[in-house]
């Protein structure tokens, strides 16, 4: 499955990831709400393990705004708090599960597969847009008008990282962290590469539209016009 991590101890979430990764998840991780918030609007996750107590928003707030928004991918809230009066709150809030600190990591293992066997309503429906240029989640492709080209799981990935700052500039060392994940070791390059493959599909969508732009020194920038 394709996981989505928030939470903010590290050692815990570098401990979480690695375990889920070793039994064949694709896990990306946040530190605090508002990337949360953002990353979820822009990719697929099949679970989102959430934290309730995160440094900026709370992973309750988090909740409450994907659940506004209509993102229905299941969320499995983590959090030292016990109350039965909390717990309520999370499933009210629109959590689907409930895995009170500290938790065993075999106990995660089967909530997930538990979630992946009712099935989840995923992220069915998204998508972002940024001037004419729609960037469609569920079909992983983008699309100006009739016209659409499909993505690459990469293409897709970097254009979902874009996706979610038009008009800012995202760095090099951002867009490894996001779409090749914490412990990529490979060329830095690799982005260079990525970024001109997802370039030349949107200037065959949105010639004089939407424009994926270098930034000399600082990285690329997705605006809605030249």
């Amino acid at each position: 499955m394709r996981l989505l991590l928030v939470e903010d101890e590290r050692p815990l979430a570098a401990a979480l990831g690695r375990g889920l990764r070793e039994e064949g998840h694709q896990v990306d991780l946040c530190e605090n709400g508002a990337d949360a918030l953002a990353q979820a609007r822009a990719l697929p996750y099949d679970v989102i393990l959430l934290d309730w107590g995160l440094p900026d928003l709370d992973g309750l707030s988090v909740l409450r705004a994907w659940r506004r928004e209509g993102l229905q991918t299941p969320v499995i809230m983590l959090t030292a708090r016990g109350a039965v009066a909390e717990k309520v709150a999370g499933f009210d809030a629109g959590a689907d599960d409930y895995l009170p600190k500290p938790f065993a990591f075999e106990e995660l293992l089967a909530r997930l597969g538990a979630l992946a066997r009712r099935g989840g309503g995923g992220a069915t429906g998204l998508r972002a847009q940024v001037g004419d240029l729609v960037l469609h989640v569920p079909r992983r492709s983008l699309a100006r008008g009739d016209a659409e080209v499909t993505l690459t799981a990469r293409e897709f990935d970097l254009a979902g990282a874009l996706f979610a700052r038009p008009g800012d500039v995202v760095t090099r060392s951002e867009l490894l962290g996001r779409v090749w994940g914490p412990d990529f070791d490979g060329e830095p390059n690799v982005v260079d590469v990525y970024v001109g493959y997802l370039r030349k599909k949107i200037a065959r969508l949105a010639p004089e539209g939407a424009v994926l732009e270098t930034v000399r020194g600082l990285g690329w920038r997705l605006r809605a016009e030249r």
